[in-house]
């Protein structure tokens, strides 16, 4: 059987930035593993600029982006596989992992290797789980579905539209039909604030006069061959229609942007801990699950608005997975430090810190529950405010980070960290 050191699962973004991080510290038995017939994942159908401000310092487009990794990764001669579906991860008695995997010149494969990183994305929320009524009529597509549509294969979904949801790929679709002669009526989003970028609210929307309604969803659907409309209503603080606030939209087509879910199938497969506000792995600081050996990082792990940041991470699972195999690193079951949030910040990534792990700081990623305006990031350590950071806003749609330096979380017997929004 074929044995690896580091097989890394997914040739995205995430995927890419981590092997090429593995390879250049050190592993040169590497192997990627990717479904789709082509390398860069969502990135090739992302045609819109403003990709990769922070990692190269200009921008670019989505494929532009992509490219830079994958021209990269085959100078690096770094192995892997196209049109190739991962099928389950098992641990063995040694602790190495066996990877089935399927193709179709090779058929039913098993690999062994000694650590794993996962770096699958993640899925659109389908109609399915809004229970919007009425019937099934052809229109009715999620944006990205809709993206791909258009910028991979050349086809309009429809010439009216409504959307459902300011997630950010409803917001660049909703100026994605207007470029090409579509009439965007109106993005409705049943929050009280839009979960994208605040860029691609003005960019996407404002430029275009496309109105955004908040506190609003698609409570009924007209259509039964065809998507001929769709009333939208005001909500309440329970989600709940109210009732007198219906509008009716004429169209033929409705764009879903309702969410983003980790494909973490094959994580809960090998019982990796999973975090229910994420739906991504539950990882200390190296981005190492509570399976020995075993990395996530990128959408998989938590969903991140700019693809920079989903390098940047990749690259320390990469380099965490490396020195795992070249120096013999063992996960310490032993949680030192663990970060906990409150008072408005809806989770951290990582969940637990082990400093004998660190070498010069540890890089937390954040996200709010709410819009909070003219507040403090306040962060404790063991009760003790050591970090104390105006912001003018914080948004749900927009990451937050913030560096913890090693000489920061040496405070002996150190045990709780501490991420909360205050008003001072």
């Amino acid at each position: 059987m074929q044995y690896y050191d580091v097989v890394v699962i997914g040739g995205g973004p995430a995927g890419l930035a981590a092997a090429i991080s593995a390879k250049e510290n050190g592993i040169d038995n590497l192997l990627m593993l990717e479904r789709d017939e082509v390398l860069g994942g969502i990135l090739n159908q992302c045609i819109h600029n403003g990709f990769g401000l922070h990692r190269f310092g200009e921008e670019l487009t989505g494929p532009e982006y992509a490219y830079r990794f994958i021209e990269k990764l085959i100078n690096l001669n770094i192995s892997y596989k196209l049109n190739t579906m991962v099928l389950d991860i098992a641990v063995n008695d040694d602790k190495t992992k066996k990877i089935t995997y399927i193709n179709k010149e090779e058929g039913l494969i098993d690999i062994n290797t000694k650590t794993v990183i996962l770096a699958m994305g993640c899925r659109e929320r389908s109609r399915g789980a809004l229970n919007i009524p009425g019937f099934r009529p052809a229109g009715i597509f999620s944006a990205g579905a809709a993206q791909h549509l258009v910028n991979i294969e050349g086809y309009m979904p429809g010439k009216e539209v409504v959307i459902l949801g300011s997630g950010d790929i409803g917001l660049i679709m909703a100026r994605r039909m207007t470029f090409e002669g579509a009439k965007v009526k109106v993005v409705a989003e049943i929050l009280p604030f839009s979960g994208g970028l605040k860029r691609n609210i003005v960019q996407c929307l404002d430029d275009f006069n496309i109105p955004l309604k908040l506190s609003h969803t698609v409570i009924d659907i007209k259509g039964k061959d065809r998507l001929e409309g769709v009333t939208i209503a005001k909500v309440d603080e329970n989600m709940k229609p109210i009732k007198g606030t219906e509008e009716y939209y004429s169209c033929d087509t409705l764009l879903l942007s309702v969410g983003l879910i980790p494909e973490n199938e094959l994580s809960k497969g090998i019982n990796v801990d999973i975090n229910p506000i994420t739906s991504g792995a539950i990882v200390n600081e190296s981005l190492e699950t509570n399976i020995d050996g075993v990395f996530s990082c990128g959408n998989v792990l938590h969903v991140h608005d700019l693809v920079d940041f989903v390098s940047e991470e990749a690259e320390t699972a990469g380099r965490s997975a490396a020195s795992y195999v070249l120096k013999n690193k063992r996960k310490d079951d032993k949680i030192s430090i663990s970060l906990k949030c409150s008072s408005g910040v809806r989770y951290t990534v990582p969940s637990m810190i082990n400093t004998q792990n660190i070498d010069d700081y540890v890089m937390v990623r954040f996200r709010v529950s709410s819009i909070f305006k003219n507040k403090f990031l306040n962060v404790y350590f063991d009760g003790e405010r050591l970090i104390h950071k105006k912001h003018l806003i914080f948004a749900p749609g927009e990451m937050e980070t913030v560096k913890l330096d090693k000489a920061m979380l040496s405070k002996k017997d150190l045990k709780t960290i501490e991420f909360k929004i205050e008003d001072n």
